[in-house]
């Protein structure tokens, strides 16, 4: 009986013993709470990505607007460059006449020219003869306005209606009155043509016939009788 009631009691403290020794079950992991210096490395790390794109997009604007400028401030210098090239050029030439492209020999010197030649200047061309008085008395009122005009601008022409006359002949007559200028003998060619253009009186060197051709090579009307050299001047405006 007392073997019995000792087993019963060794049994239950077993039993007692194996349920208060049991290990307890692990309890679930809970998160890891984020530290204040994790957050600040993540604030700052998105501080700084924020930073790099505001810099980015900024520099790409610079960059879009700089190029702009520098796009139209060469087109505005290219255009103004273009449009000063053009007001240096001279006029648009005018559909040259064909007494304009006959080629004449300067007295003087033998060298072949034509009137075209002087294109962007002032032409005053005078038809005369070596045996006409009134001849002589207008080329010396031309005279003095060619020692007065400026020959960067301006260029005197004479020419003789005496087609068949040596050009020698003629280089003598200019030397021997002082008239410095240009001097040439007309072709029965240009005689015509200009009489197609101004009529028969251009070939009347007593009337003292001569015009002027302008920078863009149109003409003026042709003009007979004396002129001073302040009239002359005048009309080629200086």
């Amino acid at each position: 009986m007392q073997l019995r009631q000792w087993l019963v009691t060794t049994l239950c403290a077993l039993l007692f013993v194996t349920a208060c020794g049991a290990p307890a079950a692990p309890e679930a992991a809970m998160p890891e709470k984020p530290t204040e210096q994790s957050a600040m490395s993540d604030s700052q790390a998105m501080t700084e990505t924020m930073a790099m794109t505001d810099t980015h997009a900024m520099t790409d604007s610079m960059m879009m607007t700089d190029t702009h400028a520098m796009t139209d401030s060469m087109m505005m210098t290219e255009t103004h460059a273009m449009t000063e090239s053009a007001a240096a050029e001279p006029a648009m030439m005018m559909e040259l006449l064909p007494w304009q492209t006959i080629v004449l020999t300067n007295a003087r010197t033998g060298e072949p020219f034509t009137l075209a030649d002087f294109a962007g200047k002032t032409i005053f061309v005078e038809t005369m003869a070596t045996w006409c008085p009134n001849c002589r008395e207008q080329l010396s009122n031309v005279k003095s306005a060619a020692a007065r005009a400026n020959s960067e601008t301006t260029v005197f022409v004479a020419i003789s209606v005496e087609t068949d006359l040596p050009p020698a002949t003629l280089a003598q007559y200019a030397d021997d009155n002082g008239f410095d200028w240009t001097f040439a003998v007309a072709t029965p060619e240009m005689v015509q043509a200009l009489a197609e253009t101004f009529g028969q009186t251009i070939a009347n060197p007593p009337a003292t016939p001569h015009f002027l051709i302008l920078p863009d090579g149109a003409h003026s009307d042709l003009v007979t009788g004396f002129e001073s050299g302040d009239q002359i001047l005048a009309n080629i405006g200086q």
